[in-house]
C-alpha cells in the first residue's frame, strides 16, 4: 500500500486578484515574527552588548548600524532579491527547496534529504520558541505600568498561550480577516513611535554606517560577538517570506516590505536608539519607552495582539510543515482536519498541536522570561538560514545553470553572514541554546528512522509479492474463486505486483469481484498536480484495471474523489458497489534487526501512531476493509 500523503496546503485556494488585498494578507500573515521583532531584539542586543556595565554612545550606535544592516543583507537582499527567485511551481520553503533538487539530483538523493530534514527540524525549534518569547515579551510590558503586575506575567502569557492553541481546531479564517490590518496598524504605530524619538535627536542617523557596526565589533571583544548573536533576533521571521511565498505570491510580499515593513522596522530602531542616545537609563525596555505614558497600557494590548498573530502564523507553518514532511515520507501519518471548505492552508493537526502546545508551556514555565529564552531563539534560525544558503547555492548549480563561479560570488557573501551569526549563536548553548539543537537532533533522529524503516517495510512488503500479470493469467484460468459482484479497489505501492490485499482476500475468503483495481498513489515533485494529470487508467482485461493518481506535496489525496474522475480513462467509479482493500502492517522488532535495535525500537512504536491510511486517504468507514499482515524490522 503506498505510504504516500500530504503536506502543506497553501492558505488560498483561489486568491484575490487585487495585489493590495494580497499585500494586506501577507503583512498579517508573513510579516508577524519580524514585525514583533522590536520588542525585545535591541533590549537584548545592548543588555549583551554592555554585560551589566554602562551602556556608551559607541554600544548604541554599533549595535543598531549592526541591527539596520542586518536586515538590508539578509532579508532584503538575501531572501526578497535572491532565495525567492527558487520557488517550485510558486511555492517555497525549505522541503519544497528540497523537492526542488530531489528533481534534477537523483544520485545526491540522501544527501539534499538530510539536508531538508535538518532545515524541517530547526524549524519545528523556532516554532516552539517563537509563541513563547514573543508573547513573553508583550505581557512584560505591563511591568513598566506598575511593578504589581510581575507575578501575573508568567500565569498570563501561558493562558495567552493555552488558549491560542485551544482554538486552533476551528480554524483561522475567521481571525484571519483581521490579520492585515491589525498588523498595518502595528506597523504605522511603531514607525510613528520611532519618528518622535528621532526627531529628539538625529545623531543617530549616523547608525547607518556599516563602519561603526564594524568598528564595534573589533573593539568589544567577547562581549560583541555575544552581542551580535542577539543582534540575529532582528531577523528571526526572515525565513518566512520564503516558506509563505505560495500563498500570497512574490510580489505582494516584496512589495509590503519594500514599502511598509522595511521603513516601519528602521524608523522603529533608530527611534529606540537616539532614545537610548539622550535617555541610556531606559535600556531595560526601550521599545515601551518609546510611547508616552498615557499609551503604555494600549501598546501593550496592541502588541500582545501582534505577538500572537506572529505566533498564530508559526503554528500554521508548522502544521504546513508537518503535513509536507508527511507526504514526502518523513513522518508517520497523522490526523489532517480541513477547517474551511476554502481555504487550502486552514488546516489543523490534533497531535501536532497539543505536542507543540507541550513544548511551550515547558519553555515558557522553564525559562520564565523572554531575556532568557532569546538566548535560545537564534541558533534554531540561523541553522535553518545557513541550511537554506547552501541549499540555494545547489539550486543555482543545477536548476538555474549558472557557471560556478557566478554562484559561489553571489552566495558566499550570504554564507559567511549566516555562518559568522551562527557562531556568535552558539556562544549560548549552555545558556539554553541546547534546546533547539537538542529538539531539532531528537526530530532528525525521527525523520531519519521513519524514513529507513518505511524502506525497509516496502522492500520486504514487494519481495512476497507477485508478479501481477502472472498473477492475471493463473487467476483466469482458476475456477477456485467465488466471482462476487461490485469492485474492489486495492492500494498498493506497486502496481506491477499483486497486492498483498488481494492475495490474501482471495486466500482466506476464496473471493475475487467482478472487477478489480489496482491502485497506486503517488506523490509527485510539484505542489500540486492539475486534474487533467490525476489519474493514468490502463484497462488490463474486463476484470481488472491499474490506476494511478497522482498528488502534489502540497496537497491532501482525496482518493474517492481522484477516482470520480477517471470516467474519461475508462473506469466508473460508483461509491456504493466499490470497496476498499488496505494492507494492514504489523511492524515488529525482528531478532536480528535491520536497525540498530534502539532504532528498531523507535521505528515500531512510531508505526503505531501512525493514523490509518483510509482516514488520511479519505476513504469512507464504511467502505474499506483492513487485511492485516506482520513485517519484521
Amino acid at each position: 500500500m503506498s505510504d504516500a500523503i500530504s503536506a502543506p496546503a497553501a492558505i488560498h485556494t483561489s486568491r484575490p486578484t487585487s495585489l493590495a488585498t494580497l499585500t494586506l494578507g501577507s503583512i498579517g500573515v508573513v510579516y508577524g515574527d519580524l514585525g514583533t521583532s522590536p520588542l525585545y531584539a535591541l533590549k537584548e542586543s545592548l543588555a549583551a552588548a554592555s554585560a551589566g556595565g554602562a551602556l556608551t554612545q559607541a554600544m548604541v550606535l554599533g549595535v543598531v548600524s549592526l541591527v539596520l544592516w542586518t536586515l538590508f543583507i539578509i532579508v532584503t537582499l538575501k531572501y526578497v532579491l535572491l532565495i525567492m527567485r527558487a520557488d517550485n511551481h510558486g511555492e517555497g520553503g525549505i522541503l519544497t527547496l528540497m523537492a526542488l533538487l530531489q528533481g534534477v539530483m537523483r544520485r545526491r538523493f540522501t544527501a539534499i534529504s538530510v539536508l531538508g530534514m535538518a532545515g524541517a527540524a530547526m524549524f519545528y525549534g523556532d516554532a516552539m520558541i517563537t509563541p513563547a518569547v514573543s508573547v513573553l515579551s508583550a505581557v512584560e510590558g505591563l511591568k513598566l505600568a506598575t511593578p504589581a503586575f510581575e507575578p501575573f506575567i508568567m500565569p498570563l502569557s501561558m493562558a495567552i498561550l493555552i488558549g491560542l492553541f485551544v482554538v486552533q481546531r476551528w480554524g483561522t479564517a475567521a481571525v484571519a480577516a483581521w490579520f492585515g490590518p491589525v498588523m498595518l496598524l502595528w506597523f504605522i504605530v511603531i514607525a510613528i513611535g520611532g519618528m518622535m524619538n528621532l526627531i529628539g535627536n538625529f545623531g543617530i542617523l549616523a547608525a547607518l554606517n556599516p563602519l561603526l557596526g564594524i568598528d564595534f565589533l573589533l573593539n568589544h571583544g567577547y562581549a560583541g560577538l555575544v552581542a551580535l548573536g542577539a543582534v540575529f533576533l532582528t531577523v528571526t521571521g526572515a525565513e518566512a517570506l520564503y516558506a509563505d511565498m505560495g500563498h500570497f505570491g512574490r510580489k505582494p510580499i516584496k512589495l509590503a516590505w519594500m514599502s511598509i515593513i522595511f521603513p516601519a522596522l528602521v524608523l522603529c530602531y533608530l527611534g529606540q536608539g537616539a532614545m537610548l542616545l539622550s535617555s541610556p537609563d531606559k535600556a531595560e525596555n526601550p521599545f515601551f519607552h518609546l510611547f508616552p505614558e498615557w499609551a503604555l497600557l494600549p501598546m501593550v494590548g496592541l502588541a500582545t495582539l501582534a505577538t500572537t498573530i506572529a505566533s498564530q502564523a508559526v503554528i500554521s507553518g508548522a502544521f504546513s510543515l508537518t503535513q509536507q514532511a508527511i507526504q514526502l515520507g518523513l513522518l508517520p501519518r497523522m490526523e489532517i482536519r480541513r477547517t474551511s471548505e476554502t481555504e487550502k492552508g486552514q488546516i489543523y493537526l490534533p497531535r501536532a498541536n497539543w505536542l507543540l502546545l507541550i513544548a511551550v508551556l515547558y519553555l515558557v514555565f522553564a525559562f520564565k522570561s523572554s531575556s532568557a529564552l532569546a538566548s535560545a531563539f537564534g541558533i534554531a534560525v540561523t541553522g535553518t538560514m545557513v541550511i537554506t544558503s547552501i541549499m540555494a547555492f545547489l539550486v543555482m548549480r543545477t536548476c538555474w545553470k549558472w557557471p560556478l563561479l557566478v554562484s559561489v560570488l553571489v552566495i558566499t557573501p550570504f554564507l559567511a553572514v549566516d555562518t559568522i551569526f551562527l557562531s556568535a549563536n552558539l556562544l549560548k548553548v549552555f545558556e539554553g541554546g541546547w534546546i533547539p539543537l537538542a529538539m531539532g537532533t531528537a526530530l532528525m533522529v525521527i525523520m531519519i528512522t521513519w524514513q529507513r524503516g518505511s524502506k525497509i517495510v516496502a522492500q520486504k512488503s514487494v519481495r512476497d509479492e507477485t508478479d501481477l500479470d502472472d498473477f492475471i493469467r493463473s487467476i483466469s484460468t482458476s475456477s477456485t474463486a467465488v466471482r462476487v459482484r461490485g469492485v474492489a479497489v486495492f492500494l498498493t505501492a506497486n502496481p506491477n505486483s499483486t497486492p498483498t490485499s488481494l492475495m490474501h482476500n482471495l486466500k482466506h475468503n476464496k473471493v475475487l469481484h467482478e472487477h478489480n483495481v489496482i491502485l497506486r498513489v503517488v506523490t509527485e515533485d510539484v505542489p500540486r498536480v492539475p486534474n487533467s494529470g490525476r489519474a493514468s487508467v490502463e484497462v488490463v482485461n474486463d476484470r481488472f484495471t491499474r490506476i494511478v493518481l497522482r498528488f502534489g506535496y502540497m496537497e491532501t489525496p482525496d482518493v474517492p474523489a481522484a477516482l470520480r474522475q477517471c470516467a474519461a480513462g475508462g473506469f466508473a467509479y460508483n461509491a456504493m458497489n466499490s470497496s476498499f482493500f488496505l494492507s494492514r502492517r504489523v511492524i515488529r522488532a525482528g531478532r536480528p534487526s535491520d536497525m540498530p535495535r534502539w532504532q528498531s525500537w523507535l521505528f515500531v512504536n512510531m508505526a503505531k501512531w501512525a493514523d490509518d491510511a483510509s482516514l488520511y486517504f479519505q476513504i469512507p468507514s464504511g467502505r474499506a476493509v483492513e487485511i492485516g499482515m506482520q513485517i519484521n524490522v
